[in-house]
This record gives structure tokens, C-alpha cells and sequence, in this order.
């Protein structure tokens, strides 16, 4: 969940995440250091007052050319990684269905049952109290901690974004075309996205919100709900 004059990354819930965190501090200590040395090499160059005709820097150029390419490998590899770690999705213990409207989502839980139902944003006068504004749904995603979930992502209308920055997960919504995505909430709670294409007049309006529960609860939820 967001906080208010927040600079840094919600809180991981995902591994996925965590990589994302984690890539993300490397990549800004790489871009740290670059900064620095420049910083330094100005610095010097108009303090000294240092002038000079050099015709042939062999040694120089060697240096600028290689410097940035190990630059760019440190960045590439663990990046690559991550990519690799984002699109394997291997044995999923659940499927889950987003399909993008205007503005609202319907979601599908084919593995267990045929479970249906849309969310809709609970408008703010309808809202109880201590509820976040903008943010609550009439039906939240229920899925179990600890396990894989596949989310199939499409839209019915426009282009939507499926996406919740607490589990690492931003999936485009295209009609006429099924994208897929899978996270692992490592721990219970609720976390909140919302869709990330602009989509029409009320693209603000139409929140994402996971719960994280125990299998147990997960299996009572969906024996409750109606197909």
C-alpha cells in the first residue's frame, strides 16, 4: 500500500518483487558511480585549468570503450534474469482470468469451479469508514499465499493494464488477444493496483484489489461463492 509523501517502492510480497527492488538498487549504484565520476572529471577539468594537444590516446579511447561495455554487461545480466524469472510459469496451482471493461473487471476462476464475478469500485459515498478512496472493490481477487498463480489477462473493449506493484505484476489487457503472467504472494494480505492504460473517462475508476489468504480460508471463500 502506498503511503503518503512516499519515495521509495511499496513493500514486496512477491519474489518477483524483491528481484525487481533489488535490480532496481544495483541498476541506481551503477548510475551512482558514472555520476560521480563524471562529477569529478568536471570538476578537475575546470579547477586545474589543464590544457594539452593530445594527437593519438590509444590508451584512452581503449578505456571508453571497454568502461561502458562492462557497464552495460553489469545491467544486462541480472536483467536478463529477472525477464527469464518473469515469463516462466511452470505448474501453476491456480488460473485466474482478468478480462478488462469499462470501466470494471471480470474475473474467472476456471480450475475449481465455474466461478464468475465482476469488480467494481465502491464509490466514495458508498464507502465505510477507514476505507481507502478510489481503491476498494465490491468483489476482491481471493487467492492462497505460497502458491503459483497464473492471471490470463485480455480485454473486451479497449486496452487496459492489469497491475498490482506490490506483487510485481503489470500485464497489458488487448482485446482479441490473451497475455499471461503469474506471481506468488508470500504472505497474507491485501494489496492494491489499478489499471495502468489509459482507457477512457473513467480509467482512474476501476481498481485491482488481492487478498492473500491460507489455503484453508481460500477453499472455504470459493465453496461460498456462487457459480
Amino acid at each position: 500500500m502506498a503511503n503518503h509523501s512516499q519515495l521509495n517502492f511499496q513493500d514486496a510480497s512477491s519474489p518477483i518483487m524483491e528481484e525487481l527492488m533489488g535490480f532496481h538498487d544495483h541498476a541506481l549504484m551503477v548510475a551512482l558511480a558514472i555520476c560521480s565520476l563524471v562529477l569529478y572529471l568536471l570538476t578537475h577539468t575546470l579547477t586545474e585549468k589543464l590544457s594539452s594537444n593530445t594527437v593519438n590516446a590509444q590508451v584512452i579511447e581503449l578505456v571508453w570503450t571497454i568502461l561502458p561495455a562492462m557497464v552495460l554487461v553489469m545491467l544486462a545480466l541480472p536483467s536478463l534474469r529477472i525477464l527469464y524469472m518473469m515469463d516462466e510459469i511452470n505448474e501453476p496451482d491456480l488460473t485466474l482470468k482478468a478480462i478488462g471493461h469499462q470501466w470494471y473487471w471480470t474475473y474467472e476462476y476456471t480450475d475449481l469451479k465455474e466461478l464468475t464475478f465482476d469488480s467494481y469500485m465502491i464509490p466514495t459515498t458508498d464507502l465505510p469508514l477507514g476505507h481507502f478512496r478510489l481503491l476498494e472493490v465490491d468483489h476482491r481477487v481471493i487467492v492462497p499465499m505460497n502458491s503459483t498463480i497464473r492471471v490470463i489477462v485480455t480485454a473486451d473493449d479497449v486496452l487496459h493494464s492489469w497491475a498490482v506493484p506490490s506483487l510485481g505484476v503489470k500485464t497489458d489487457a488487448i482485446p482479441g488477444r490473451l497475455n499471461q503472467t503469474s506471481f506468488l504472494a508470500s504472505r497474507p494480505g491485501v494489496f492494491y493496483g489499478q489499471c495502468s492504460e489509459i482507457c477512457g473517462a473513467n480509467h482512474s475508476f476501476m481498481p485491482i484489489v488481492v487478498e492473500s489468504t491460507p489455503l484453508a480460508d481460500f477453499e472455504n471463500w470459493s465453496s461460498l461463492m456462487p457459480s
